[in-house]
């Protein structure tokens, strides 16, 4: 059964699941967890969404978030100082997590957002940058868009841009406020990633209903990001460590990393669909 890739990869993915319950002991209250699963005599399942829930859940306050950008989109702004590089200072846990901790950001006159967070023509419900349209950039400054360029093709391969510079740290002195805050990386200090994106093996959530449960397999389970980009300081990551892409998921360093060009697989993204379940039934 050809799986886009070898078996390896969906191993890899087993495996970093496995390696983050088994270290973390998913550290749930062993009177919350038949809270959670429930208890029966007789043979169940327990919805994966559960056991993603799990790990968010214990990950959220151990790991440090990092900016990285899966699907690069270039931006230029117009009134930057040439050759000028800002220093921003970003933490590496929100304030609602007990842990210490910074670093500091590069911030330059090229940079990269996440490809997905531009519309040219914004729809209804999308708040984040469009053509006119001023947005924050986290931990850094307001920037609105002005132009757009295409190539040949007319895809869009560049945004002209100005920042606010009495914005910095993303705070206007008269109270406004973008409609969305992205995630970006400087472009001459970032530093180039490829990324494992992990999806369910199948595409039925019950693949042993149907005679053939071959015909239920994911042919999208794994999509390979060669071209992201990431914040410097992940240069010195190492096999193993776990971060936080912040607005993406938790991610784990692959084994299969090398000098100048880090491997990351996804654990579990950010989308967290059983807390949502949770809170229905709550109410």
């Amino acid at each position: 059964v050809h799986l886009r890739e070898d078996r390896r990869h969906i191993q890899d993915r087993d495996l970093s699941i496995l390696a983050q319950v088994v270290q973390t002991k998913i550290n749930l209250e062993m009177a919350a967890t038949p809270e959670m699963v429930g208890v029966a005599r007789v043979e169940s399942r327990v919805d994966i969404d559960k056991l993603e829930h799990a790990i968010r859940d214990d990950l959220n306050p151990r790991v440090p978030r990092v900016l990285c950008v899966l699907r690069p989109l270039q931006v230029v702004m117009e009134n930057w100082p040439q050759g000028e590089v800002d220093q921003l200072d970003a933490p590496y846990y929100p304030h609602d997590v007990p842990q210490e901790g910074s670093r500091n950001l590069p911030f330059s006159g090229v940079l990269y957002i996440e490809r997905d967070d531009f519309m040219e023509q914004p729809s209804k419900g999308f708040f984040r940058l469009a053509p006119g349209r001023e947005v924050r950039l986290r931990y850094a400054y307001l920037i609105t868009c002005t132009g757009v360029v295409k190539d040949a093709s007319g895809e869009v391969v560049e945004l002209r841009c100005t920042y606010d510079p009495a914005t910095r740290g993303g705070d206007a002195p008269d109270g406004r406020k973008g409609k969305a805050t992205l995630h970006w990386v400087s472009a001459a200090h970032a530093i180039p990633l490829e990324v494992r994106m992990y999806d369910r093996l199948f595409s039925d959530p019950d693949p042993d209903a149907g005679e053939d449960f071959i015909s239920s397999l994911n042919p999208h389970s794994l999509e390979l990001l060669s071209d992201c980009m990431a914040e410097p300081g992940l240069a010195e990551a190492q096999p193993g460590d776990r971060y936080q892409f912040e607005r993406q998921g938790y991610y784990c360093v692959d084994p299969d990393s090398t000098p100048g060009r880090l491997v990351f697989n996804q654990t579990v993204a950010l989308k967290d669909t059983w807390a949502k379940i949770e809170q229905k039934l709550q109410r």
